[in-house]
């Protein structure tokens, strides 16, 4: 195995990467339809869980995980470039938490 620098270089050491694209490909195979009915199912899932999450939900997908909102506080940090020291303000950061099958199967 070759080490280089690079995004390819972290592929390979990492593992496999899976792209929107090949996802779509592997739902459109596994539930034997078409490239554009997967496509259109993944946004709207993705969609879903975009909707609920803006609506300060959660959505839970049994086996596995659960999606959720934080609240981040503000907080002070500093400009890399400058040094002055700045306010960072507040936000909602999305947060996902893997099921007991999920964990089970990667392990």
């Amino acid at each position: 195995m070759r080490y280089s620098c690079g995004r390819r270089a972290q592929q390979s050491v990492e593992g496999a990467r899976v792209n929107k694209s090949e996802l779509i490909e592997h739902i459109a195979k596994q539930a034997d339809i078409s490239k554009a009915a997967a496509g259109r199912a993944l946004e709207a899932v993705i969609g879903g869980v975009k909707t609920t999450l803006k609506k300060n939900g959660t959505v839970s997908l049994v086996g596995f995980g659960t999606f959720s909102i934080t609240k981040r506080a503000a907080r002070a940090g500093r400009n890399p470039r400058t040094g002055d020291t700045i306010k960072i303000k507040s936000a909602k950061v999305p947060k996902f938490k893997p099921g007991k099958a999920l964990k089970d199967a990667v392990n």
